[in-house]
């Protein structure tokens, strides 16, 4: 699949002028988190932007801060001036009811000397306590400001006006672009995902494990903020990027979704934390597979539990990797450790890949990206139905229900009603009183003998109804 190639605007500014907000507003939908207190964002985001018939790629920043380049905020700002590189228009965003500070006085200083087009937007202008800082900012030499307001959408037109001859030339022709969840027939008669959609893979874990060290590790740039802080990713962030795979050299198109660390509930005191958990489990629900990243000096904590059954009960595809394996103590003995903890905390889904990798080495890396993709291929797979009833036939055969109180339960026949995750409908009489040992041993049947694998399978239970009961 080609992806598309967008005319590029990047939003910059100081913290807390509206730039996640004009971001929201760009796109459509609330995909930045926005909060009162500055210093919010703190990774590009990118989304794709509409507004009155212009189609661009838009991308958020960090607030532009002056601070110490190996401090947090100073490390924000080295990501915001990477992030000019390749943009075609700036949208310099600027709080028109506080008016001018040296902070914009210095970026403005900055971006005349980037030769990248800029539009200066004088943000919270509803009303008229804007006129004064709207008047104030003819001072910096950037034409005339666009008034707006992010919040309310006022300045929409002013702000296309500006954009127009800008972003239009630059316009091409979109190519045509299979769908997401496109499938494809197998040998059987079933069907699979299909090889070019994009594998859609979130990385989550407790704050610390590597996560953005990981990404960054996949695209060979320092594409997302690292440090030694815990918890610097807030917002959940998606990239585009493709991966050659080592034995074909095919190109396989991945959206990697960074996330914020995921912490005890009891420990979550501060608002932007709730706010970025949620982002984060929103991440889930969006993604095809989840790595569930542990930190190999710290080993397997109730926490990563917790959060594997999250993914298990959005019917996510699971994988976990044990990061930081380059410093492991023991390596050998950890790894079985691992293991053993989640055969037993995770006993209902068992045989889930585990994989040793190094954010640092790039150990394993191509190792776990290999069995996404097979991971992702057997979460997505669609059994025919005649095949499946063989399997039945076989399974009862093996292994006959139960006959309570000496009378049978009769399973008359299976159906695959979905994939994504593989669910299940049996249907047949007395099936409410079917154990709950032999619906797992009907689920791990499937699993072992039709290659699913260690991924969520739902089975749902169905009796048909009886048109000869009295009804009450």
């Amino acid at each position: 699949m080609s992806a598309r190639k967008l005319p590029q605007v990047i939003i910059i500014g100081r913290p807390n002028v509206g730039k996640s907000t004009l971001f929201n507003r760009l796109v459509g939908k609330k995909l930045a988190l926005v909060d009162d207190q500055p210093g919010v964002t703190r990774d590009r985001r990118f989304g794709e932007a509409y507004l009155l018939g212009l189609e661009f790629s838009i991308v958020d920043t960090a607030g532009w801060e002056d601070d110490d380049p190996d401090s947090l905020p100073g490390r924000m700002r080295a990501q915001t001036e990477v992030s000019l590189h390749g943009a075609d228009v700036a949208l310099f965003v600027f709080d028109s009811r506080a008016g001018l500070t040296p902070l914009d006085e210095e970026i403005a200083h900055w971006l005349r000397g980037q030769g990248v087009p800029v539009i200066l937007i004088a943000n919270k202008a509803e009303g008229k306590s804007g006129e004064t800082g709207i008047l104030e900012s003819y001072s910096l030499g950037m034409g005339d400001p666009v008034p707006f307001s992010a919040e309310h959408g006022e300045g929409l037109v002013d702000l296309f006006e500006s954009l127009q001859p800008l972003i239009e030339p630059l316009q091409v022709q979109d190519e045509a672009e299979a769908a997401h969840f496109d499938e494809v027939e197998d040998e059987d008669g079933g069907a699979t995902i299909a090889r070019s959609a994009p594998l859609h893979l979130a990385i989550v874990g407790r704050p610390n494990a590597g996560k953005s060290t990981l990404i960054n590790r996949f695209l060979q740039e320092d594409r997302l903020l690292t440090g030694p802080e815990a918890g610097i990713t807030r917002d959940s962030i998606a990239i585009d990027w493709q991966w050659e795979e080592p034995k074909t050299g095919e190109m396989r198109d991945i959206k990697l979704v960074d996330t914020a660390g995921i912490r005890k509930k009891a420990r979550i005191t501060d608002k932007l934390e709730r706010l970025s958990v949620a982002d984060a489990r929103r991440a889930v629900d969006y993604a095809e597979v989840v790595v569930l990243l542990l930190d190999a000096t710290r080993g397997l904590e109730t926490q990563d539990l917790k959060i594997a059954n999250l993914v298990l009960e959005e019917g996510r595809a699971l994988m976990i990797a044990i990061n930081k394996w380059d410093v492991a103590e023991g390596p050998s003995s950890l790894f079985n450790g691992i293991r053993s903890a989640l055969e037993e905390g995770l006993a209902q889904l068992r045989g889930v890949p585990l994989i040793a990798v190094s954010a640092m080495t790039g150990k394993g890396l191509d190792t776990l990206l290999t069995a996404a993709f097979d991971t992702r291929e057997a979460w997505s797979r669609r059994v025919p139905t005649s095949g499946l009833n063989r399997w039945f036939d076989d399974a009862l055969d093996a292994n006959p229900p139960p006959a309570p109180g000496g009378k049978r339960i009769k399973l008359r026949y299976i159906t695959q009603i979905k994939s994504r995750p593989p669910t299940f409908v049996i249907f047949g009489t007395r099936l409410e009183q079917l154990p709950t040992s032999y619906e797992r041993y009907l689920v791990n049947s499937l699993r072992r003998d039709l290659g699913f694998g260690a991924v969520p399978v739902r089975l749902h239970l169905r009796s048909a109804k009886n048109p000869y009961a009295t009804k009450s």
